[in-house]
């Protein structure tokens, strides 16, 4: 019996490592592991943008394409394709963006031509009548993009962040450590314990009890992080967890059962790489592991990432360091 169950999970892993990049007609039904190529983002290219699912659709909101914009791109993976809702009220980049009971928020970002500075307006979409209406503004000093987001319960917490960034090689970023949450039914906020180190560009999300930090940077592109920090959501103190094998900052992560996923990022060195990377790397919270799996096939960091049913959904981005956004989508389903 143990060697069928060996055999079996090699063949997975094996197959898990064959990124599948041929596009996918509308109406694709039950799809193979792997990646796949879907329709290009119709509102054109996007990087810096917020990507959250709600009720089995894609929402591609506000970022750079290639001024901040408020642009809101709906794709359905059922169809392969894209339509467009309301756009945000405040053209943004850099937006922290969680799905909660049926809407979707949007809690700070970053505006400006250079440089970007934080802003605290928060939003609330409702896709029934399609409408965004502005709420309770996040409190003074806490105002930042690009921070971690989980969602449990009624409440999004967000860790981390920039209050400043200026574009282009030098230019001053201003990453913070502070952690707060926001409960969308009673309208308030909550300070929190801060991230032990400060941190932007990070990957976050919610499993089980706890909430967790991964990768990310601090005040600049090449200081790149391999450091998950994780924060327990009833004892309120923070650990370290098993570091990303990878270093990196500007990824893209997503759940799929208890595993966060965390794709792509910017900081690569390697000549050629065009300073992004390509990996794709599993967190297994359950057991503090992680496993390295297929890697994008188009490298990229400056987007977002998201699930529906059990793929992830990984649109827009930049295929090269700093700003070059793309309208490239693809998708990743874990064996």
């Amino acid at each position: 019996m143990r060697r069928i169950t060996i055999f079996w999970l090699s063949l997975c892993l094996a197959l898990c490592t064959v990124a599948v990049t041929q596009p996918v007609s509308a109406g694709a039904a039950k799809e193979s592991c792997g990646w796949r190529t879907l329709a290009p983002v119709a509102g054109g290219p996007r990087q810096e943008h917020g990507v959250v699912a709600l009720s089995g659709k894609i929402y591609v909101i506000a970022g750079v394409n290639p001024t901040n914009t408020g642009g809101v791109e709906v794709y359905d993976p059922a169809k392969n394709s894209w339509s467009e809702a309301a756009q945000l009220p405040l053209p943004m980049n850099h937006p922290n963006v969680a799905a909660v009971r049926g809407k979707i928020y949007v809690l700070g970002g970053l505006v400006g031509a250079g440089p970007w500075t934080a802003i605290g307006n928060v939003f609330e979409y409702d896709p029934r009548r399609d409408v965004w209406e502005e709420i309770a503004r996040m409190p003074a000093g806490t105002e930042r993009g690009s921070a971690a987001i989980g969602v449990r319960g009624t409440k999004i917490y967000l860790a981390g962040g920039l209050r400043s960034l200026t574009p282009g090689p030098g230019g001053f970023q201003d990453t913070v450590a502070m952690f707060s949450s926001y409960d969308v039914v009673r309208g308030t906020w909550e300070t929190l314990p801060d991230l032990p180190e400060a941190r932007d560009h990070v990957g976050g999300a919610v499993v089980g009890g706890t909430f967790y930090a991964l990768g990310g940077r601090a005040n600049g592109v090449e200081n790149v992080k391999d450091t998950v920090f994780a924060y327990s959501l009833s004892a309120g103190t923070w650990s370290t967890r098993s570091p990303l094998p990878t270093p990196r900052g500007g990824v893209a992560a997503a759940v799929v059962g208890q595993t966060i996923y965390v794709m792509g990022g910017e900081g690569n060195p390697e000549p050629g790489s065009q300073g992004v990377y390509e990996d794709n790397e599993a967190f297994d919270t359950a057991r503090d592991r992680w496993h390295v799996l297929a890697s994008m096939p188009t490298p990229r960091h400056g987007t977002g990432a998201a699930t529906v049913g059990s793929t992830i959904y990984v649109p827009g981005g930049a295929p090269q360091t700093r700003l070059a956004p793309t309208d490239i989508h693809e998708a990743f389903k874990p064996c």
